[in-house]
């Protein structure tokens, strides 16, 4: 951890939701003029879209497990090797994986070079005047034998729907906006079933702050709903790790979040719908604080 060069990280499963809290954060940076370095999680990914299909068809073959969620499709050291360097030198290598033509087409222009989607830019030194470094992605505070993410952030967030709403949302977006079959993305789901149990659920254990979206209307089987839950259609459980984390006032919560209450000393739940509006008001004076105190240093 670092008072200087702080390190934000937002961390959740594919289809999780953590682009709300991106997007929400991203607005707080703005207003209070501050500079993120902005590092995505699939960039630290080992293998690019062509090599990772084929690996993982091996796998299959020879009867392994090999995921995306795992260490062997990953690059935990260098990612760690970055949160340390950051808070440390305000320095790093950052890349970028293209997901999809927009990407590439931006990409290709900005660097002079021909990509296609699925494959990552080369590795660029972060800007130099950055005041923070914010990752959100699948692995921004995994702890194995030999890497430890946790202990080089600054302030951890969880995102994390209850895991029927989960899969509900993903199927959705997989199709939607990549084009796979349900039939895939269901046996993409259960490969790596093992590998989310491992490095993804462990993380939500060392956040400061979780947000966990549960729908109100029936998700009991995600393999055969047609309709995403709508926020409005749900609510969100937010449990704070230190109920006092920077001086989180919850009776000023409570007092402008209608339909908000307390389930625990340390957990507010609000209606879906207020869950960005409970973002802002719960994020906009931590980030203040740690831009307070990187100042003051």
């Amino acid at each position: 951890m670092s008072k200087k060069h702080p390190v934000v990280v937002i961390t959740g499963s594919s289809g999780a939701g953590t682009s709300t809290v991106k997007k929400t954060l991203s607005s707080i940076f703005q207003r209070q003029k501050i500079n993120p370095a902005t590092i995505e999680g699939d960039s630290f990914h080992r293998y690019n879209r062509e090599e990772m299909l084929r690996l993982q068809e091996q796998a299959t073959s020879d009867g392994e497990q090999f995921s995306q969620f795992g260490v062997g499709a990953n690059q935990f050291q260098r990612l760690e090797q970055l949160f340390k360097n950051y808070g440390e030198t305000n320095c790093g290598e950052q890349r970028h994986y293209l997901h999809n033509e927009e990407e590439v087409k931006y990409h290709s222009r900005r660097l002079n070079t021909v990509f296609e989607a699925g494959q990552f830019t080369p590795w660029e030194p972060l800007p130099s005047d950055t005041d923070l470094l914010f990752y959100e992605g699948l692995h921004g505070l995994v702890k194995t034998e030999s890497v430890d993410l946790p202990r080089y952030v600054d302030l951890k967030v969880g995102v994390v729907p209850v895991v029927n709403l989960e899969w509900i949302q993903k199927i959705h977006r997989d199709s939607k906006e990549r084009g796979y079959s349900e039939e895939a993305i269901v046996d993409i789901i259960l490969r790596r079933m093992p590998d989310y149990a491992k490095f993804i659920t462990p993380q939500f254990s060392e956040t400061d702050i979780n947000f966990q979206r549960v729908a109100t209307v029936d998700t009991s089987n995600p393999f055969v709903a047609r309709d995403i839950p709508t926020l409005d259609e749900s609510f969100v459980v937010i449990q704070f790790r230190n109920p006092d984390i920077r001086h989180t006032d919850f009776s000023n919560l409570l007092s402008m979040i209608q339909g908000s209450f307390m389930s625990r000393r340390n957990t507010i739940v609000v209606p879906g719908g207020k869950m960005e509006l409970a973002m802002e008001i719960i994020f906009a004076p931590i980030i203040a604080d740690l831009m307070d105190r990187r100042w003051a240093t």
